[in-house]
């Protein structure tokens, strides 16, 4: 077990992602809790797409642009004792990979919901991971000094919508116009209208109380109310959140299960960043730490390379301002400078070969050729987009039959977020071909010589992904299920994780 001193690092960690349907204001909320913990001076208005101050979270320049988060940012700061770790996600679907990808990284979320909205579908989807892997969640109602639902509504269609109880922990005094303040509810006024009055018995009628072993167990979500923008209620959450929150949490790993007290360091990286600063061609990776304690300039194995690295340079984040470390304690994410080193999934431990899993790329549903538009840019387009591929946003093929390179991802706005970071980053210029393709699965059998059948008679439709593995790109739902029937021995996978 790790030095007492060490032990309590850990358990003054509290690492989790803000989660949302775009628009919900999750990078308001993000900033707010960082002017909390002194981390910034000025909050960036987020105000109808349009960014007057850049948000201090969504740094990248087409995020600027946009007005929208496209990749997550990691952020720390100190509050009232303890080290927080706040992994701010892109809400828009086309980014929900990262975001997927994010939520191994945590050991428990915030979920914002416009109370105008409601329950929105990106916010279902991931709510929907988080279940799967019974991650503790709050439940913040933000945008309450807005006309908007009724607040018993929005916490029957959370509850019915993300299939888990709620309690609201804190009140709202008035709505819209009338929104005034929040009051937690085991601390009322003494003085209430007639309305809040109702709204309080009717509270102690319906909801339980708050049981944080339910909550823990990612089966009860206490419920904030509040406006993000007016900086009303954000303080009262903060403060249940670090009270109640856990610590970093055990990690499974293929071979054992991961406890973070351990003395041994461990540490899996789940998001790379190309080109973070640009003035150094650099790629940073993420890396979650699971347990122990992580120490600049030591030696540690990098189980996939069967080689031991050390790093002089490690990294804290707060949005893009990083500053070096000389440790960090389970809980902590830390950007490793990376040159090619490392992918998605990848582990790095103190000498054991140890695996963490759940870190999958999903098939795309949207392709395109990727072709050169100036041909005296060829290196630059090519370093390029191999190193936004490793960041996981996006996908890369390449047809067996020509060698053509072939893009895949879940969205359009993927697309353009390649173009304008390759012409902006790497000044290379690319240009698109339609491709109409269904799906894209990765194919494996144990029955060669039917495996060798397939790939002939399927040659126009094999491509290999970035590892040099086989891929059976199908032009429709059809083409797929007929392959499926016709091929009893192979295996098609929906995940490059099999």
């Amino acid at each position: 077990m790790l030095p007492s001193a060490d032990q309590n690092e850990i358990l003054r960690r509290r690492t989790f992602a803000i989660i949302s349907h775009p628009d919900a204001g999750k990078t308001t909320l993000t900033e707010k809790l960082l002017l909390y913990g002194g981390a910034i001076h000025v909050a960036g208005a987020v105000k109808s797409n349009k960014i007057r101050k850049t948000a201090t979270s969504d740094w990248m320049e087409i995020e600027k642009q946009r007005g929208i988060s496209v990749a997550t940012s990691v952020m720390g700061f100190d509050y009232d004792g303890y080290h927080i770790n706040i992994l701010d996600t892109p809400g828009h679907q086309d980014f929900a990979e990262d975001t997927f990808r994010t939520l191994t990284a945590v050991d428990s979320a915030i979920v914002v919901i416009d109370s105008a909205k409601g329950v929105e579908t990106q916010t279902r989807r991931l709510m929907e991971v988080c279940r799967m892997r019974k991650t503790p969640v709050m439940v913040f109602m933000n945008k309450m000094d807005r006309e908007g639902k009724d607040p018993f509504d929005l916490i029957d269609e959370a509850e019915r919508e993300l299939h888990i109880h709620c309690t609201p922990v804190t009140w709202a005094n008035g709505q819209g116009l009338k929104f005034e303040s929040v009051f937690a509810l085991d601390n009322r006024p003494t003085e209430l209208s007639d309305k809040l009055q109702a709204d309080l018995e009717l509270i102690d009628g319906v909801y339980p109380t708050f049981d944080r072993e339910a909550y823990l167990r990612g089966e009860l979500a206490p419920v904030f109310f509040g406006s993000a923008y007016k900086t009303i209620g954000v303080q009262e959450l903060l403060n249940f959140f670090v009270a109640n929150a856990p610590s970093p949490r055990p990690v499974t790993a293929e071979e054992r299960q991961v406890e973070p007290m351990e003395d041994k360091f461990t540490a899996f990286c789940f998001k790379i960043h190309a080109n973070m600063d640009p003035n150094h061609r650099s790629c940073i990776a993420f890396f979650k730490i699971c347990s122990g304690k992580f120490l600049r300039n030591t030696y540690y194995y990098h189980v996939r390379k069967e080689q031991q690295m050390r790093f002089a340079a490690p990294t804290c984040f707060m949005a893009q301002k990083k500053e070096t470390v000389d440790e960090a304690f389970a809980g902590d994410i830390v950007g490793l400078p990376d040159t090619g080193n490392f992918k998605i999934g990848d582990t790095l431990t103190a000498g054991e070969k140890l695996h963490f899993k759940g870190l999958p790329s999903f098939s795309p549903e949207m392709f395109k050729y990727i072709d050169n538009a100036d041909p005296m840019k060829q290196k630059q387009l090519e370093k390029g987009v191999n190193q936004l591929m490793d960041e996981g946003v996006a996908q890369l093929f390449v047809s067996q039959l020509n060698g053509r390179k072939i893009i895949g991802t879940v969205g359009q706005l993927q697309f353009e977020v390649i173009e304008y970071r390759l012409e902006h980053e790497y000044q290379a210029k690319c240009k698109w071909q339609p491709l109409q393709m269904y799906k894209a699965c990765w194919i494996e059998s144990d029955d060669d010589a039917e495996l060798d059948t397939f790939k002939k008679r399927k040659a126009q439709y094999m491509a290999y992904d970035k590892e040099g593995r086989d891929v059976f790109m199908a032009d429709s739902a059809y083409v797929l299920s007929m392959a499926q029937q016709d091929y009893k021995h192979i295996k098609f996978h929906f995940t490059s994780e099999f």
